[in-house]
């Protein structure tokens, strides 16, 4: 598989037989006759996924956030495999190999996304990254999601993926079972250009999967015929642990939600109460009670006028999940409290503009005056616009240049006019926001 190539379609006469037949499907018309011009494997996993009512556009859901997907594929079973799956499909420098190739668990959700950086970075507009969800329940037909559905290594070329935002890009998946009940365990792709889905990489993709299959199988071997692993008792599955994410964008009030074996609980938080676990959440390391005075109440405030607030705060902490009780000297939480702040960060930084921007709901606690919370939420759209401005496709910048805080920005879109074709019929309304914004 060479290095070089960009996300295509295929030849235009069968591109747009598929495409037609995808857009007959989509109306619901299942009947028509142009559907028997696509593969019976395609056709079927297009009527699935009508029948689930997967949207034709649209982002992937994130399943993950950063803490808690590192923590549950770090657990996983194909933890232990990744080495061999990089040596197989991602000789020499990964970053520069020209395809990409995603690991993801029995449900298609995926829990690692590497290879080439430049089509990782184009494949994330898609939301084709880490901790998203690419079953067939979630984006329709693909060669990850349609595998986990079948039970077998598939092939999906360009247009016959039912996600329009996917058609420029081809892929073939395996799914790795269990080499002993031979249930489910993961599922293996490899997606690029058409040579993603040549017959070359289903024979390479195929032989990974049974390599890693035979290696956990080898691993269980070694493990019990060691003395010491016979006289052990049996590892115990590692239980799914708790976790609390803090909702702050666009809210006034923030929402504590708690996740555990139990099932789902939420609060809403006074303002101050918000401001106090954002800050914690943000610096990890601890702050002084002086130092969080601060940036709560503002400069040559007291500690004292803090400390009554925490008294409160832990109490109502108690309440909803006591591990989430923070330390004193310095104020610090011993678990992870995931934002979604935080979350559209993570997504920036690991390429996935488009889906980064879906999940940036405004402004971090807009009615909040305290200076820490001021501070990052500048920082967090100081982020988000330098990201767009930079990195960010044509069509990602023209949706953030419909958000509050690119739609008044006129360098956003000065570059949205720089970049569009010269025919294009969106180069009309932009020009006039322009000048509206230079006569005011």
């Amino acid at each position: 598989m060479s290095s070089g190539w960009q996300p295509s379609r295929e030849p235009a006469p069968a591109r747009l037989l598929i495409e037609r037949a995808h857009e007959e499907l989509v109306a619901g018309n299942i009947a028509d006759g142009r559907l028997q011009n696509v593969r019976a494997l395609v056709r079927e996993s297009w009527e699935r996924s009508w029948r689930q009512r997967v949207g034709a556009e649209g982002l992937p859901p994130l399943d993950f956030a950063a803490d808690a997907l590192d923590a549950y594929r770090l657990a996983h079973p194909l933890a232990g495999a990744m080495d061999t799956i990089r040596a197989l499909l991602l000789p020499g420098s990964a970053d520069d190999s020209g395809v990409i190739v995603a690991v993801g668990d029995h449900a298609g959700r995926l829990l690692w996304v590497e290879g080439d950086l430049n089509q990782r970075i184009l494949s994330g507009e898609m939301g084709f990254v880490e901790g998203a969800n690419w079953s067939e329940r979630a984006v329709g037909t693909s060669a990850p999601g349609t595998a986990l559905e079948l039970g077998a290594s598939v092939q999906i070329h360009g247009a016959e993926h039912y996600n329009r935002l996917v058609q420029p890009w081809s892929c073939t998946a395996a799914p790795v079972f269990d080499p002993e009940d031979r249930r489910i365990l993961g599922v293996i792709d490899v997606t690029g250009g058409p040579e993603a889905a040549s017959p070359q990489a289903r024979m390479l993709v195929d032989a990974t999967a049974r390599a890693v299959e035979a290696e956990l199988l080898v691993a269980r071997l070694r493990a019990r015929a060691a003395p010491a692993a016979a006289a052990a008792p049996a590892p115990r599955r590692r239980p799914v642990p708790e976790r609390a994410a803090l909702r702050v964008l666009g809210r006034d009030r923030a929402r504590l939600e708690v996740f555990s074996t139990d099932g789902e609980r939420s609060v809403e938080l006074s303002a101050r109460h918000a401001e106090i676990l954002l800050l914690l959440a943000v610096h990890r390391q601890g702050l002084s009670a002086e130092r969080l005075s601060e940036f709560v109440y503002g400069e040559g405030s007291s500690a004292d006028t803090l400390r009554p607030e925490m008294v409160r705060l832990r109490k109502a902490l108690e309440r909803i999940w006591p591990a989430l009780v923070p330390e004193s000297r310095p104020y610090r939480l011993t678990v992870p409290l995931e934002t979604d702040a935080q979350d559209v960060l993570s997504l920036l930084d690991r390429g996935a503009h488009r889906v980064a921007l879906s999940a940036y709901r405004g402004p971090v606690l807009p009615d909040s005056t305290s200076p820490g919370v001021e501070e990052y939420r500048e920082s967090l759209r100081s982020t988000l616009r330098e990201t767009m401005r930079t990195e960010a496709s044509v069509d990602v910048l023209l949706s953030y240049a419909e958000i509050p805080e690119g739609s008044e920005d006129a360098e956003i879109l000065r570059l949205c006019l720089e970049l569009l074709p010269a025919r294009s019929p969106r180069r009309a309304g932009l020009v006039s926001r322009i000048e509206r914004l230079e006569q005011d």
